[in-house]
């Protein structure tokens, strides 16, 4: 095997749970070969690198060996190698450590005490028993 499509090759190295999401990201940007977004039906060859932007994280992975056919997940080392600098895990790293403040869609209601440290850094340390609601 010469030559597999990239969007194929995604899902096929377990970077994307389905094709057709590996597609979207193709579509959308966020695969790049040498700096240049590509399509999914670009073809790829062993040597390439491929950058996969995932925000806020952009990894790098080097194709080792090319497959159309998803496989075992102890198999993939055998096709792919993880290139992504340090710094980027870092990010991830940060993203992680902002928690409840840049609160993503979906990521469910927020706790208690989230809820606290939220209302306590919109309205500072003003107390609700004060205000008069009525007018």
């Amino acid at each position: 095997m010469e030559e597999v499509r990239i969007d194929k090759w995604l899902w096929a190295v377990r970077i994307f749970k389905t094709r057709t999401v590996a597609s979207d990201a193709c579509k959308k940007g966020r695969v790049m070969i040498s700096n240049v977004s590509v399509k999914p039906s670009r073809n790829i060859r062993a040597g390439e690198i491929v950058q996969v932007r995932k925000p806020p994280v952009t990894y790098s992975f080097k194709v080792l060996a090319l497959s159309d056919k998803r496989m075992g997940a102890k198999l993939v080392p055998q096709f792919m190698e993880n290139v992504t600098p340090p710094d980027q895990y870092e990010l991830l790293e940060l993203n992680k450590l902002s928690g409840f403040v840049d609160r993503q869609r979906g990521q469910g209601r927020p706790t208690k005490k989230e809820r606290r440290d939220i209302d306590q850094l919109i309205h500072g340390s003003m107390d609700f028993d004060e205000l008069d609601w009525e007018e």
